[in-house]
């Protein structure tokens, strides 16, 4: 048997774990750190959020009593939203400290028969059985040398029939239009930057390998849906905030990480308008296992 992998604790709390406080100066109210989804042109930054959690629990065909693993849940706003609206129990995974006690405090204040846990701990050390999977947001973590064994681990949980919702930043390739070059030198010093100072280990890939490693472990492709425009817009939203925030930001941290921050989603922004990088929800299903 192969040894147990070790989650990246330390790269995920040296971004995560910087400072609830920091992070509420820009997200909105639920703390949603991901691509919303601005579904009509009026919606405030909360709603749209919410409208993409809503996105994408509603790809994965839940039923009441189904039990919901959340890979990467953040500070619980998806595992609050899947037990009151969709009536299942959520099981949902964090390496960050402070987006472990924060989500636990918000699925504490429901009032259901179903359970939300919310757990310090990685997918690689997960192995119960559950219905669907949902994961936002949190793949460009798990490096690509993980890729195929997250996709297996995930397949090996998942019961027959199961379906699971992806939802992860992808590096755009260069289109055959006239003029089209694909990632800049810029581009390059810009994602190293980022993985320098703002998520550290972070790496993206491009769409094909992430269907083709799903593939490869067992799983279907039903749905492909690109949000690179919806995540422009969240990235304008957050940017805006924080630089209203500035003073605050700066008490909180220190003004070389405001600065960078303010770099990073605007830098990030202006890549995803111009479709050099982009965020995409993948719906995928577990594929009958083999009659022996």
């Amino acid at each position: 048997m192969s040894k147990q992998l070790e989650p990246y604790v330390d790269d995920v709390r040296a971004h995560y774990d910087l400072s609830d406080e920091f992070f509420r100066l820009f997200l909105d109210p639920s703390m949603t750190y991901s691509c919303a989804y601005f579904e009509r042109d009026d919606m405030t930054l909360e709603q749209a959020q919410m409208a993409k959690i809503d996105l994408a629990l509603g790809k994965l065909d839940l039923e009441p009593g189904m039990t919901l693993l959340d890979i990467g849940c953040g500070w619980g706003a998806l595992a609050k939203r899947a037990v009151e609206k969709y009536d299942v129990n959520v099981i949902g995974l964090t390496l960050s400290r402070n987006q472990y006690e924060q989500g636990r405090k918000v699925v504490a204040e429901l009032s259901s028969t179903r359970f939300a846990d919310i757990r310090l701990q990685g997918w690689e050390e997960f192995d119960e059985p559950v219905d669907r999977i949902v994961s936002i947001g949190a793949f460009e973590h798990f490096r690509r040398q993980r890729h195929s064994a997250f996709f297996a681990k995930c397949r090996s949980v998942l019961r027959p029939g199961g379906r699971m919702l992806l939802h992860t930043i992808v590096v755009s390739p260069p289109k055959p239009d006239a003029g089209a070059v694909g990632l800049t030198r810029e581009d390059a010093h810009f994602l190293r930057f980022i993985v320098r100072d703002i998520f550290p280990g972070g790496q993206l890939t491009l769409a094909k390998m992430v269907k083709s490693r799903a593939v490869e472990a067992g799983f279907d492709l039903r749905r492909e849906h690109a949000l690179g425009p919806h995540y422009a817009r969240t990235l304008d939203e957050w940017a805006v905030r924080l630089i209203a925030s500035r003073e605050q930001a700066v008490a909180l941290s220190s003004e070389e990480t405001y600065e960078k921050y303010v770099e990073y989603l605007t830098g990030s922004s202006s890549r995803f308008k111009d479709s050099r990088i982009d965020v995409v929800q993948f719906t995928l299903t577990k594929t009958l296992d083999p009659v022996p």
